[in-house]
């Protein structure tokens, strides 16, 4: 196998996804070995009875089209990292964020569980393989990563953790087992 990374560049494609506010940009920017892209716009009034912001009234940006990295494994192996816009109005962007994707994580904040549900949706839907990280906000609600399962209703094998998106090494945990659980998914279904 190293012969062929050799030869041949390998680019592989992350999304990563969640709800409004839950700390895509954050997790992006915490592994990415380049300086981000980011598409950050302050918050308008625009968003005005269309973006739900309750428990992040502190967040003054949002992201409207990706945030992007890069992770470089080793010479010919290389992550890009797509981090896709929370909120409704611009779920447009996945479909095209989302072609070529190895895989995706879905990051969840337990005060507003409910709003990974549409990416939990959309990559179930799509057979896109997934895990999903818990970020664990300052002052939140600690729960464990099975209650977490069982709220989302997520079968036994996605991969469940709980997260930092702040701390490097956290974030690389969570993208070495999407990566793990991403690569058992297509080899079982080969």
């Amino acid at each position: 196998m190293d012969s062929v990374l050799s030869e041949d560049p390998v680019a592989l494609k992350i999304l990563i996804a969640g709800g409004f506010g839950v700390g895509k940009t954050t997790l992006v920017g915490s592994i990415s070995e380049i300086k981000p892209l980011r598409t950050e716009e302050v918050l308008s009034d625009r968003g005005i009875g269309v973006d739900d912001i309750d428990g992040v009234e502190a967040k003054t940006t949002t992201t409207v089209a990706m945030d992007f990295g890069r992770i470089t494994i080793r010479e010919g192996l290389v992550v890009y990292l797509f981090g896709t816009p929370g909120q409704e109005r611009f779920w447009f962007m996945w479909d095209e964020l989302s072609y070529g994707a190895l895989g995706a994580v879905v990051i969840a904040d337990t005060r507003r569980l409910t709003d990974c549900f549409p990416s939990l949706d959309y990559f179930e839907q799509r057979g896109t393989p997934f895990v999903v990280a818990v970020n664990c906000f300052d002052g939140a609600a600690q729960h464990s990563v099975e209650d977490v399962r069982i709220a989302l209703d997520l079968d036994d094998d996605v991969p469940v953790m709980l997260c930092d998106v702040r701390r490097r090494t956290s974030a690389k945990e969570v993208m070495i087992t999407l990566v793990e659980h991403s690569l058992r998914t297509l080899t079982s279904a080969n």
